[in-house]
C-alpha cells in the first residue's frame, strides 16, 4: 500500500511538473522575459522540457508529502475537535461562519477601490481570517449560552447510539491493572474510550524497561488495549491530541478529559484526589472492584486459612477468595489452620474493605 501511495504521489508530481514546464515554455511574458527559451526547437526544446518536468516534479513530490503529513494532522485535529463538540455548537459555529464570510465579501469589496492590487489582497486574506475565526466562536458561543436550546435541538437529532454516556479517557495505571477489561467485557461500561497517544508512548517507554517486572507490566498494558479493540460492544479510539505546554501525563489526561467534558478512568490514587479536586468526573478501578465485593455484617460465619501473623498481639490473618483481608482475633498460634470464623466489625479504608472476625467456638 505504502509503495501504491508513492508511486501515486511521483505520477501526480510528474504530471504537474510537465503541465507546469509546458506552461512555462509557452507563456508569451515568460518568452518575452527570457527570449533565448522561443529559440529552443526540435531536441533542445525536448530535453528542456523533460529537465524541467523533472525539477518540478520532484519539488512537487516532496511538496504533496509535506501536505499529506500535516494536512492530515490538521483534518484528524478538526474532525476531533467537531466530535467532542455539542451537535447544536457545532451547527451555531458552521452558521455563524458563513455569515461572517458574507461579511467579510463585502468588505473585501471596498478594498477593490485601492490602486494596488497587493494591498488591497493583503487586507482581503486577513478580514476573512480574522472575521471567519470570530463567526464560529461567537456563533458557537451563543448557542451554547440561549437556555434549552442544546436540549431542544438533540430532541430533532434523533437517539444515538450511546446517547447520555460520556467519553472516559484511559490512564495508565487503570490499562497496566487489566480489570478494566473484565469490566468493559460484561457489558457494564458505555461510551468511547480514549487512549491518548501520550499514554501509548509512556506504555512503550516502561514496556522497553531494562526491569523484567516493570517491561512485563509495560507489555501486558499494551495487550490489553488490543484486547479492548477487539471486544465488539466497545469503541476504543487512539486519540493523538497532546499538549505541549504541559509536562506531566497526569495533567494532560485531566485537561484532554475536560475538553472532551468525559472523565478519567484510573486506578491512582493521587490522580483520583486532583479530579475530585478539579471536579472533573474519576472511574477509580479500586473503587469499583471494592463495590462489588460481597459485604460482611456482624455475626456472618465463614472458613477462612490463617496466612500469617497480625500486627497487633494474638492476631491471624486470612483472606477470602475476593482478597478481602480478615483479622482474626486470638489466631496468632493457629497460622496454617482452617477456622471457622464469625465476623465482629467491618473497616473500609482507601485500600479496601477490612473484616475483624473472632474464632467460632
Amino acid at each position: 500500500m505504502q509503495r501504491f501511495l508513492t508511486a501515486s504521489r511521483w505520477l501526480l508530481a510528474l504530471t504537474l511538473g510537465f503541465f507546469g514546464s509546458q506552461y512555462l515554455l509557452t507563456n508569451p511574458r515568460i518568452l518575452e522575459a527570457w527570449p533565448w527559451l522561443a529559440q529552443l526547437k526540435g531536441l533542445q526544446h525536448i530535453f528542456t522540457l523533460a529537465f524541467l518536468t523533472i525539477i518540478f516534479g520532484i519539488i512537487l513530490f516532496y511538496f504533496l508529502g509535506l501536505l499529506w503529513k500535516y494536512g492530515y494532522v490538521l483534518v484528524k485535529s478538526l474532525a476531533e475537535g467537531i466530535n467532542s463538540r455539542p451537535p447544536a455548537q457545532v451547527v451555531g459555529g458552521t452558521v455563524g461562519f458563513l455569515l461572517a464570510l458574507i461579511l467579510a465579501l463585502f468588505i473585501s469589496n471596498l478594498f477593490s477601490f485601492i490602486d494596488n492590487r497587493l494591498i488591497a489582497i493583503a487586507l482581503a486574506v486577513p478580514t476573512y481570517v480574522v472575521l471567519g475565526y470570530l463567526g464560529i466562536y461567537i456563533g458557537g458561543r451563543m448557542v451554547s449560552d440561549m437556555p434549552n436550546l442544546p436540549e431542544t435541538f438533540s430532541k430533532f437529532t434523533g437517539p444515538t447510539k450511546g446517547k447520555g454516556a460520556i467519553p472516559k479517557v484511559l490512564d495508565t495505571s487503570a490499562i497496566i491493572d487489566g480489570r478494566i477489561v473484565e469490566v468493559a467485557a460484561t457489558g457494564f461500561l458505555e461510551g468511547d474510550l480514549i487512549v491518548p497517544e501520550f499514554v501509548l508512548k509512556e506504555l512503550r517507554h516502561i514496556a522497553d524497561s531494562s526491569v523484567d517486572l516493570t517491561r512485563a507490566k509495560g507489555r501486558r498494558g499494551l495487550d490489553y488495549i488490543q484486547t479492548l479493540q477487539e471486544l465488539p460492544n466497545m469503541n476504543v479510539s487512539i486519540t493523538s491530541k497532546d499538549y505541549k505546554d504541559i509536562d506531566e501525563v497526569d495533567l494532560k489526561l485531566l485537561r484532554l478529559a475536560q475538553d472532551l467534558k468525559g472523565a478519567v478512568i484510573t486506578g491512582d490514587y493521587n490522580l483520583n484526589k486532583v479530579a475530585i479536586l478539579q471536579k472533573i468526573p474519576v472511574l477509580n478501578v479500586n473503587d469499583l472492584s471494592n463495590a462489588v465485593k460481597p459485604n460482611a455484617i456482624p455475626g456472618e460465619v465463614f472458613d477462612v486459612e490463617i496466612l500469617r501473623k497480625g500486627k497487633e498481639a494474638e492476631q491471624g490473618v486470612g483472606f477470602l477468595d475476593d482478597g478481602t483481608m480478615i483479622v482474626v482475633d486470638k489466631a496468632k498460634n493457629r497460622i496454617g489452620e482452617e477456622l471457622m470464623v464469625e465476623v465482629t466489625s467491618v473497616l473500609q479504608t482507601p485500600a479496601g474493605r477490612m473484616i475483624f472476625a473472632k474464632i467460632k467456638e
